[in-house]
């Protein structure tokens, strides 16, 4: 940890509001990015980062000045964003699918076809859990049963949606000719 990030957080401890105000500047737009990854929408990201912020000044005092300031950050506010998707959606039982989709990988060749915001777009316009497992996943590299325990969830039903997810974004390429 760098000795400016120390001295922030020093100051943030002892609830100086000019050091909190710095964090959030500092931090908010990395944070933000990580909100719309999981969220539907704008709106919807800034309420996630707002509760991330919330979450990292009533914890900060669990940061044990150890590792990377930023990475115990980005935990919290992806911890908030999986939070708030339980919250509000739920998760569809494997058996509720009528039909499975087929099998789909998307080759390095079709990722380099697509810019990167495309991809951001597709990814964003899945279903809410597909969105989640894809993120937690392909993204923030979390395992199926890392994923599993986090939502509440089988390891099954982990891979099931991410399969279903990759099914998705496979078949959002082929429609744009890919």
């Amino acid at each position: 940890m760098s000795q400016e990030d120390y001295d922030l957080l020093l100051r943030c401890l002892n609830r100086e509001v000019a050091a909190e105000y710095l964090m959030y500047r500092r931090y908010a737009p990395k944070m933000f990015a990580i909100c719309l990854r999981y969220a539907g929408n704008e709106m919807e990201a800034e309420d996630i980062l707002q509760n991330g912020f919330l979450r990292l000044f009533t914890h900060l005092h669990q940061f044990r000045f150890k590792g990377s300031l930023e990475g115990w950050i980005r935990k919290i506010f992806v911890t908030t964003a999986i939070n708030y998707y339980r919250m509000y959606f739920k998760f569809r039982r494997e058996d509720e699918f009528s039909t499975a989709l087929k099998d789909a990988t998307i080759t390095p060749e079709i990722l380099s076809a697509i810019s990167t915001q495309e991809l951001l777009d597709m990814i964003h316009s899945l279903p809410p859990g597909y969105r989640t497992i894809f993120n937690m996943y392909v993204i923030e590299e979390y395992n199926h049963k890392e994923i599993a325990g986090m939502l509440g969830i089988s390891v099954g039903t982990s891979k099931s949606q991410l399969h279903r997810a990759k099914s998705a974004v496979r078949q959002m390429i082929e429609k744009r000719g890919l």
